[in-house]
């Protein structure tokens, strides 16, 4: 039977709803709503909102996230992804997880400073720091105000690791700094792909870069000789858990050299916005994909256990696994991500002034 669209379905975003903030005292309801010409839920423009941190590096503490270093010079997404779990984090701002987080944007012009800083703290041994831990750093507002640009150019300036994980092709900009980088065994890229189908990439990322867009982006980084892993994350079990071969493949016919995965968990705000996306997305099989995801979390959407977080336990996760495990032993055997040069550092940048 052919798919049947919701007329309720709201185009363009991700989220359908603006949930509810846990950390404000109030909101904005509607009453009287035959008083209003038009929904109060409006598809606005995106906002811009600046900080000034006095630190960009964060540092994970947790038992499966060990020693990960981490930058976001942007805080939410207008990609929208409908399961991100860093839109938890926009309740801290006063924001909403849901609708605001894609359209209320954080940006942190001051990112590249502050990560020179870091690299002149006294003592300071090279890592391997991770563009991003949550939002997109090449997310489409990148284009014009190059935040990210400016922190590739200190870690090539400094000769420091760095690992990105992207899933939009604004990263071709910057094949002059990447390249280099690569050279000298300095980067890791690692390009997200969720689904080759383009019906359910438009609703579950709609503003992100086709699926074909990002083999394209792993094309042309592995000519040019940059290690690329593909990311299958997240897997939503029922939805796109059958294209785990086919992307899988598609990443290693050109060029990929590795790949991983995650399972979905719906956290916090999460749990409330994806259940509401799916039954007006994919009403004809919602139920089955939320009890197909409980079944990988011991019974629950939302789950922090460490270990079984991200990558879930039981029969469906299982399957998971198994299908994950063949065809990375198909398609991807005897390939490896290359070691991260740490010799390589350079205090100051190789200068006695600080570049800023």
């Amino acid at each position: 039977m052919a798919h049947q669209e919701n007329p309720e379905f709201f185009k363009g975003r991700g989220a359908q709803v603006n949930t509810d903030n846990k950390f404000l005292k109030r909101k904005y309801v509607l009453d009287h709503i035959e008083g209003l010409d038009e929904p109060l839920l409006e598809n606005s423009a995106t906002q811009l909102f600046e900080e000034t941190p006095k630190k960009i590096v964060s540092e994970s503490n947790s038992p499966d996230l060990s020693h990960m270093y981490s930058i976001n010079p942007y805080q939410g997404c207008e990609h929208g992804c409908i399961y991100c779990y860093a839109r938890n984090t926009h309740e801290y701002f006063g924001f909403s997880a849901g609708l605001d987080f894609e359209r209320k944007i954080i940006v942190k012009r001051n990112a590249a400073e502050l990560l020179e800083k870091y690299f002149n703290k006294k003592n300071y041994q090279p890592v391997s720091i991770l563009l991003s831990g949550n939002t997109d750093c090449y997310q489409p507002i990148e284009r014009r105000l190059k935040i990210t640009r400016g922190l590739l150019q200190v870690f090539l300036q400094y000769k420091n690791p760095v690992s990105i994980i992207t899933k939009n092709n604004v990263i071709i900009r910057d094949l002059d700094i990447i390249t280099e980088l690569a050279k000298l065994n300095l980067v890791h890229v690692n390009v997200s792909i969720t689904s080759l189908n383009e019906s359910i990439r438009q609703k579950l990322e709609p503003r992100t870069v086709t699926a074909s867009g990002r083999l394209a982006v792993i094309q042309k980084l592995s000519e040019l000789n940059v290690p690329v892993r593909v990311m299958v994350a997240p897997i939503i079990p029922g939805l796109n858990s059958n294209e785990i071969p086919d992307i899988i493949k598609a990443a290693a016919d050109r060029g990929a050299r590795s790949a991983g995965f995650t399972i979905v968990r719906l956290n916090g705000s999460i749990g409330e916005i994806f259940t509401d996306w799916i039954h007006k997305a994919y009403p004809d099989r919602a139920e089955k994909v939320l009890n197909m995801i409980r079944a990988c979390h011991d019974g629950k959407l939302n789950d922090s256990d460490f270990g079984r977080r991200m990558r879930g336990e039981g029969q469906v996760a299982q399957s998971i696994h198994q299908l994950y495990k063949m065809a990375c032993n198909r398609f991807l055997a005897g390939r490896e991500m290359p070691e991260y040069d740490y010799t390589l550092f350079t205090p100051k940048g190789g200068k006695q002034t600080s570049l800023f």
